[in-house]
């Protein structure tokens, strides 16, 4: 065998691995972001529960916020202000099985953008869905949002076949869910570390 044709092998044996390990580490990121939604709407769900059960106003998100830091101290995302975006997530989304849908795959900072931005519920699914299928970045999404891509694209599908808006970013969409600061919080990494070691933290946490 020449040395040219070993070269060519190898260069594809090598291909197929990274992808592999680019498709494993993008699964275990994904899963790991569908367990902090659920985490975060049962978060929210809880404080809900107890407001209307013992009448509590908004300041025992203050009490909380403090008490979850002193017991998880490299627990992130458990701000007072994002407990709030906790408390109004599931006060949006009432019922559990919408959390298997659209709304548990994609990242928290979405849902926030979404929230703040999109008010109606028919209109805030279609963009979600437009960010799994065509892997909108929270930028792509916020660009999306400003263009009344919706309105756009319902006038589309009444000319003629419906055209895609906004290009496919699947590496952008990858990395901003395996680095996304929420996710890193959830996870307890405050510090920077190398891909390699996040991969690890990250496949440790999904249960086999």
């Amino acid at each position: 065998m020449s040395k040219e044709i070993e070269i060519v092998k190898y260069q594809s044996l090598l291909g197929e691995i990274k992808s592999a390990i680019q498709q494993a580490r993008l699964r275990a990121s994904l899963a790991v972001n569908t367990e902090m939604i659920l985490l975060y709407w049962q978060t929210g769900r809880m404080i809900a529960e107890r407001q209307q059960q013992e009448g509590w106003s908004a300041k025992v998100i203050p009490r909380l916020t403090a008490d979850l830091k002193q017991a998880f101290p490299d627990l992130k995302g458990f701000s007072e202000r994002n407990l709030g975006y906790m408390l109004r997530f599931a006060l949006e989304y009432p019922e559990i099985p919408i959390l298997q849908q659209a709304v548990a795959k994609i990242p928290w900072g979405h849902h926030i953008l979404l929230m703040e931005k999109v008010k109606d519920k028919i209109v805030r699914h279609w963009y979600m869905q437009q960010t799994i299928e065509k892997s909108w970045s929270r930028d792509w999404l916020l660009n999306a949002i400003k263009m009344d891509s919706y309105a756009y694209a319902q006038k589309q599908i009444k000319s003629h076949n419906f055209n895609k808006t906004l290009p496919e970013i699947d590496a952008d969409y990858a990395n901003e869910v395996f680095k996304d600061a929420y996710n890193l919080g959830f996870l307890g990494i405050t510090e920077k570390v190398k891909e390699a070691e996040l991969e690890k933290r990250l496949v440790e946490k999904i249960k086999l």
